[in-house]
């Protein structure tokens, strides 16, 4: 009997062992399985928090000359404030992406590649070079470029894809927003959809980018070959920053390059250094009209401009055969809309209103120079908003055009004036003056300045008119008046002055009643992220 109880115990223990055995690895399995699920909070509401806010009102009545009397009133009022909280993981990854749209970085470092590009070979295992000279025959069979192997397209290419791999994919990324823009103006007038990826050499694909000698834009137009092509300067718009008015501008121009060489490769050279340089390259060559022949005879930035586009074109087009896995953009250029403006308004106070975060208004809207959209008749000034976000301005419109009237009324200091900037100036000469000095002042040559106004010598005399269409933007200034003298608060940088925030205030507002203090000098000085400051906020109005 004992034996068969021995047995049986035996046998029972046996069974749960294997049973064990069988499902330890399962639970291993899930402990070890990456979860792909975020788990959010289904309970977020309005965060809703009341202010106190004291108001203290004294009085003091004099009675004959020596006896006063003063009367203190104090009231006390409760300020409720809302504020909407978004799921705190998914605030973060959108955040990640955001950075990428809103950070200047890239162009900095896309125009130090351009302009100090290196011919020496470059140790890349993962990129033979026969598998490199198959790809490129393959794209040279499918594009109107010239892209045959030589040695130093093959440097260029591994210098990237070994040095710039990070960069390169946050511009795949960025990509995903402008590029469909591009395609539809490419094909409109029917130029080659691979001029996409100039935009990326010229710019970085930053809206608002601007090079040390004054290209601005996505496309990188002068001020000059801007007004050429209808993109007009004011004193409150850039249309070089627009990205629908500027890659319109860039097509016709690459299109009237492309009539004069007949050749897309010279076209983009000449896009780069001005047609003049490349036929006076072409004339030092002996008459070549190759690209890689000519291109010792250019300036060093165009001598790498083509290498660096033609670079970039390859990676994009290999992107996955090399690893790359950009991230997604938030949304895509069709899923935002247009609405004109029936009266000026400022982006600070769309962001406040419409809880839209400031810099992705910024970013949809980057040919207003101060962040203000004027309303000026016969133009077409529009806002630009997420497709989500609409409905909601139209329905609000009145209320909205409302609210930024009753700021405009309230500024310390006034907007200025719409003015357009000039192509051409009238340059009065004053006591001191020479003609270098003018030409610095207005970013030209003085053989210009003599040519134009068919000077002979160098010799001025005061009061003499001069002609000058100068290479940066000149606003003209509007005469002030002398009969009275307006004082406007500033901060001085180097004070410790503290401003405290009164009911009805906004950091746009504020910043307009100082001086020289700007909504992202509050933000930075103050440690606020956002636009949320409550009544009774101590605001310092200088860095230190």
């Amino acid at each position: 009997m004992i034996k068969n109880c021995w047995f049986y115990l035996s046998f029972l223990f046996c069974l749960v062992s294997l049973q064990a055995q069988d499902t330890i690895p399962s639970s291993v399995s899930k402990v070890m399985k990456v979860s792909r699920t975020l788990t959010l909070d289904k309970e977020l509401t309005l965060q809703k928090d009341t202010v106190q806010v004291i108001d203290t009102t004294k009085v003091i009545s004099t009675i004959g000359e020596l006896k006063t009397t003063t009367f203190t009133k104090t009231s006390v009022k409760d300020s409720v404030l809302y504020a909407a909280k978004d799921h705190p993981k998914m605030a973060q990854l959108d955040s990640i992406w955001k950075q990428e749209l809103y950070n200047s970085s890239l162009f900095d470092t896309i125009y130090k590649s351009v302009t100090e590009l290196e011919y020496e070979p470059v140790e890349y295992v993962d990129l033979p070079t026969d598998t490199l000279k198959a790809r490129l025959a393959e794209l040279n069979a499918r594009t109107p470029f010239n892209v045959e192997y030589n040695p130093s397209l093959e440097s260029v290419i591994k210098n990237y894809l070994k040095n710039r791999h990070e960069h390169l994919e946050r511009l795949m990324a960025l990509s995903e927003f402008y590029f469909p823009l591009f395609e539809q103006e490419l094909d409109n007038q029917n130029i080659p959809l691979e001029i996409k990826y100039l935009a990326i050499v010229e710019s970085a694909l930053k809206p608002r980018a601007k090079s040390r000698v004054g290209a601005t834009g996505l496309w990188q137009f002068m001020f000059g070959t801007g007004k050429m092509f209808g993109l007009e300067v004011s004193s409150y718009v850039d249309e070089r920053m627009d990205p629908i008015m500027a890659t319109q501008a860039a097509c016709k121009y690459l299109a009237s390059l492309y009539r004069v060489f007949g050749d897309w490769d010279l076209a983009l050279a000449s896009y780069n250094s001005g047609p003049g340089n490349v036929t006076k390259a072409i004339r030092r060559s002996g008459g070549y009209k190759n690209y890689w022949n000519i291109r010792h005879n250019l300036p060093r930035e165009t001598a790498g401009y083509l290498p660096a586009f033609l670079a970039t074109m390859y990676i994009f087009e290999y992107a996955e055969e090399h690893g790359f896995k950009p991230r997604k953009p938030e949304f895509a250029y069709f899923e935002t809309d247009t609405i004109k403006v029936k009266q000026m308004i400022s982006l600070d106070q769309v962001s406040e209103v419409m809880d839209i975060n400031m810099e992705e208004l910024q970013f949809l809207n980057p040919s207003y120079k101060l962040d203000i959209i004027p309303y000026i008749k016969d133009e077409n000034y529009v806002l630009r908003l997420p497709l989500d976000q609409v409905g909601k301005f139209v329905t609000n419109e009145n209320q909205l055009y409302a609210l930024a009237q009753e700021e405009f009324n309230k500024r310390e200091k006034p907007l200025p004036k719409f003015i357009e900037a000039n192509d051409r100036v009238r340059y009065r000469v004053r006591s001191g003056d020479f003609l270098g000095k003018i030409a610095r002042r207005y970013g030209v040559r003085v053989s210009q300045i003599k040519r134009w106004n068919g000077l002979r010598s160098n010799n001025l005399r005061i009061g003499q008119r001069l002609t000058i269409y100068p290479r940066r933007p000149v606003v003209e200034r509007q005469k002030k008046k002398t009969s009275a003298k307006k004082v406007v608060a500033s901060a001085n940088p180097g004070s410790s002055e503290v401003y405290t925030v009164k009911s009805g205030d906004t950091l746009w507002s504020i910043s307009q009643k100082f001086k020289g203090v700007s909504i992202e000098n509050l933000r930075s000085w103050n440690n606020i992220s956002g636009t949320g400051i409550k009544p009774g906020m101590k605001l310092k109005l200088s860095k230190s």
